[in-house]
């Protein structure tokens, strides 16, 4: 009879206790598929967030800008971002990296605003001359140089474009003057040894590598003694050579960006960028050779040197970097932040 009554009391507690687990257990899985759905729809408002920021970004001041065509003298009311995609095709091949692209739209913006702010055109804010300005060419003129698949290599420069819309680079607050080049050569320069003057402290001379990559990297210019003489004395009229001597030509000091600083021709004494200037050459870093009846100059690297390295960045992008990355390696102590 005990043996009975145990076993209704055990028949009775499983009646009730069966439910209970099955219920405790029901709702610990209804309690993680619902965490999980919730941390999945914060995930997805979070992304969306993000990309609503990045496509909402409005310019408060550099909605437009007047750009000065050099050739017809007129001046055109761009879209800002447009000009700066327009400009990036001009400056950058679009086979490089895309955080290359990035960072050459930066650059490109950076220095659109900070002429701008300098006022160097009197009804303008900037023109399309690569010498005076930056470089600007159509979309359609660009069309008719690229041979294939034209639309998917505009939308690359697009996508540089937009992906960084209203980015610039600023130092203490201010934007800053984005000298940029082709090829450094190795060492970019600080702009005292090729204007003059001092006021950029974020333009300083640094090493980049894998530039020798490049095509832009070495050239020659092979000059007659002849003509050597002709371009000399165009310049200076007193200019005298004894070809005789052992020094006749001597690179006496090099800039911190390994350039010829300071080099004696004769009877002058000139810097670098006054010989790029007057042979012609692609950069200062260069080398003479004198021949019987030739001179050789042998130079590294393209354009003046200063601010980034277009190969470099590329370079740089292809290792990995980011175009923050690559900004911060040719601009130094700068932030890169939100144009206003």
């Amino acid at each position: 009879m005990k043996k009975l009554v145990i076993y209704i009391i055990f028949i009775i507690l499983l009646f009730f206790l069966i439910p209970m687990i099955f219920t405790t257990r029901f709702n610990n899985t209804k309690e993680t598929i619902s965490e999980s759905y919730e941390n999945k729809n914060v995930l997805e408002e979070i992304v969306n967030n993000v990309h609503k920021d990045e496509n909402k970004y409005n310019y408060k001041k550099y909605k437009t800008i007047k750009l000065l065509h050099t050739d017809t003298g007129k001046i055109e009311k761009v879209n800002l971002d447009e000009y700066i995609c327009n400009v990036v095709s001009a400056e950058m091949p679009v086979s490089y990296e895309i955080e290359a692209l990035k960072a050459q739209a930066v650059v490109a913006r950076t220095y659109t605003l900070y002429k701008i702010k300098s006022k160097k055109h009197k009804n303008a804010d900037i023109c399309d001359d690569f010498g005076c300005c930056q470089a600007w060419i159509s979309k359609k003129d660009r069309y008719k140089r690229w041979k294939n698949d034209k639309d998917k290599k505009w939308d690359k420069i697009k996508k540089a474009v937009y992906d960084t819309k209203g980015k610039v680079i600023t130092y203490k607050g201010k934007v800053i003057n984005a000298f940029f080049h082709s090829n450094s050569g190795g060492a970019t320069e600080k702009p005292l040894y090729v204007w003059g003057g001092e006021g950029y402290p974020y333009l300083q001379s640094v090493e980049t590598i894998g530039e020798d990559n490049y095509e832009e990297y070495l050239s020659e210019v092979i000059i007659s003694k002849s003509n050597f003489v002709k371009k000399m004395k165009s310049k200076y009229k007193k200019f005298k050579i004894n070809w005789k001597e052992k020094d006749c030509i001597k690179i006496n000091s090099y800039t911190e960006g390994k350039r010829v600083k300071n080099i004696k021709i004769g009877n002058k004494t000139l810097t670098g960028v006054e010989v790029r200037s007057i042979f012609s050459l692609k950069s200062a870093k260069f080398n003479v050779q004198i021949g019987k009846n030739n001179i050789k100059f042998k130079v590294t690297g393209y354009g003046h040197g200063v601010g980034m390295s277009q190969t470099g960045s590329n370079t740089l992008a292809k290792s990995g970097k980011n175009y923050v990355d690559i900004i911060k390696h040719y601009y130094k102590d700068v932030k890169v932040e939100d144009a206003n």
